[in-house]
């Protein structure tokens, strides 16, 4: 080899060579360096200090959140194309940390609420699920700020996989086991369909970056063009499945209600959350050429999943096992429903529409998180979760069932809840301006149906208790020991502070909800 041959293999590999910007990936970065060490840690700890783990995991989701605080500008990117750096693999703008904020956010509620599950007899191992949900968490964490699809193809399963075993580590448990396989096989099937949309793109494309993406759809052959919009619509496949847009939808009720409660919750804001931003940057970025196949099927998808969401909400019996879990189930399902509208707006109105998204996410995800915090409450006495387990809980623990009722009410997007109806408004809005006049129509009936189980839920919590208890039907509800009343068990102080951190926070935003959509208007691309 001569010397300039030498030199220019050496001038090659030199340009190959990216400096990381450490700062911004430090949030993602953390939390899985946490899920390491605590995996570590578990081989070497002694049963009795397991509770250690625990508050390590806690620790380092805080310390997460605190790292987004340097972020703030929302100027840093990092893993860039040493041939153009305004083409970079991971971006930490406005729109990351927003929803860093509320995945990281959920993540550690979710902690606080799975503390009293863990050790002491009960089914779940600490270190296992520690690792699994910070190793989820850092996934979900990376998503948002990933610019390309191979990039947010990997954060998308990273976030999901270990989700798969945190649904099934109930040992023993056959509706954990058998949600487990429900939810792997459908989202293995959602995943197989979006990689061969991801590949459509690359072939029509040469690229993944997402910048580059949309630069390039403008101008791809005629004989391709089908092609090309084949790969957008079925990448769009994976991440309606994680949002649970129907008809996507049918693994989230037996899911939730096999998986420990604590991870129905992640599952019910964090998983939503990467389903949502995934969609969000793949459509506004990636294929804003392609509105008019994206735009009119995400605006379906809205008004499918909005009504069948609130149809088998309403069809929920009082005195049936688990049936407040698969309430909350179907809700979110609904709620997905009215969060895919502001997305559809967009391809008509432009990007302005996407900070109502934003908006109703972060109200949802802290009173949503707050009704499951609820849930996992009543649970630790009626281990059935009945609807009508709810009753006169105002009798038994009245601030909890005044935080309960303001979630409901919330959801519901009812005075004193101030911030759902704002958020709801923003939504319907947005629909309304870009045109899509029958989506608004479609929106507001569901609202209205809504409101029958929200206010019938929260009427439940005050009224006076029965004489005697219904009896249970032996072919729907497994034989469970009887435990005492609410009131008679001493609360967990971690379940405690994560009802009385989302009811806090429920009420802040309510008294300023202008606050939200300044913030959420920060996250425009």
């Amino acid at each position: 080899m001569t010397v300039a041959a030498a030199q220019g293999a050496a001038d090659s590999a030199a340009s190959l060579v990216q400096s990381v910007d450490w700062l911004a990936i430090a949030p993602p970065a953390l939390t899985a360096a946490v899920a390491l060490i605590v995996l570590v840690a578990d081989l070497f700890v002694p049963e009795r200090r397991k509770p250690l783990l625990g508050a390590l995991s806690v620790a380092g989701l805080a310390a997460a959140l605190l790292l987004l605080l340097p972020l703030r500008a929302g100027d840093r990117s990092t893993f860039c194309l040493t041939a153009d750096a305004d083409v970079c693999s991971y971006t930490a703008d406005h729109f990351t940390l927003v929803i860093q904020l509320l995945v990281l956010g959920g993540a550690l509620l979710t902690a606080l609420l799975s503390i009293t599950e863990l050790g002491g007899g009960r089914k779940l191992p600490p270190g296992e699920f520690w690792f699994l949900l910070l190793s989820s968490a850092a996934g979900a964490a990376l998503l948002p700020a990933a610019r390309d699809l191979a990039t947010l193809v990997i954060a998308l399963e990273v976030a999901t996989l270990p989700a798969f075993a945190l649904v099934g580590l109930k040992r023993g448990d056959r509706l954990s086991s058998e949600a487990a396989l429900k939810f792997f096989l459908s989202s293995v099937t959602a995943t197989a369909v979006m990689l061969l949309g991801v590949s459509f793109v690359y072939a029509t494309t040469g690229t993944l970056h997402l910048t580059e993406i949309a630069g390039r759809l403008d101008d791809v052959p005629g004989k391709f063009e089908t092609l090309a919009s084949a790969g957008v619509a079925l990448t769009l496949v994976g991440f309606a499945f994680k949002a649970a847009a129907a008809p996507f939808h049918f693994w989230v009720p037996d899911t939730y209600v096999g998986a420990p409660l604590p991870i129905a919750a992640y599952l019910s804001v964090v998983g939503k959350a990467v389903g949502f931003s995934g969609l969000i940057l793949v459509t506004v970025i990636a294929f804003p050429s392609h509105s008019d196949v994206w735009g009119p099927a995400v605006a379906v998808l809205a008004a499918l999943t909005m009504t069948v969401g609130n149809v088998a909400a309403l069809r929920q019996s009082a005195t049936r096992a688990w049936s407040a879990v698969r309430l909350l189930a179907w809700s979110s399902v609904a709620q997905a429903g009215y969060l895919l509208v502001p997305i559809a707006a967009a391809a008509y109105a432009g990007t302005d529409q996407i900070g109502s998204t934003v908006a109703y996410a972060l109200m949802y995800a802290v009173v949503n998180l707050g009704a499951f915090a609820v849930a996992a409450l009543v649970a630790r006495t009626k281990p059935l979760n009945r609807l009508a387990d709810y009753r006169a809980l105002a009798s038994e623990r009245p601030l909890v069932a005044l935080a309960m009722g303001f979630f409901l009410l919330c959801l519901a997007g009812l005075p004193p809840g101030i911030v759902g109806l704002f958020a709801k408004v923003t939504v319907f809005s947005s629909a309304v301006d870009a045109g899509l006049g029958w989506l608004a129509v479609v929106m507001a009936v569901n609202v209205v149906v809504a409101l029958y189980y929200y206010l019938q839920w929260t009427a439940a919590l005050f009224r006076a208790p029965e004489t005697a208890d219904a009896p249970d039907s032996p072919a729907t509800e497994p034989v469970i020991e009887p435990v005492g009343p609410l009131a008679a068990h001493r609360a967990p102080a971690t379940v405690l502070a994560a009802i009385g951190l989302t009811a806090a926070a429920g009420v802040a935003l309510s008294g300023a909800p202008q606050l939200v959509l300044r913030f959420a208007a920060e996250t425009l691309f």
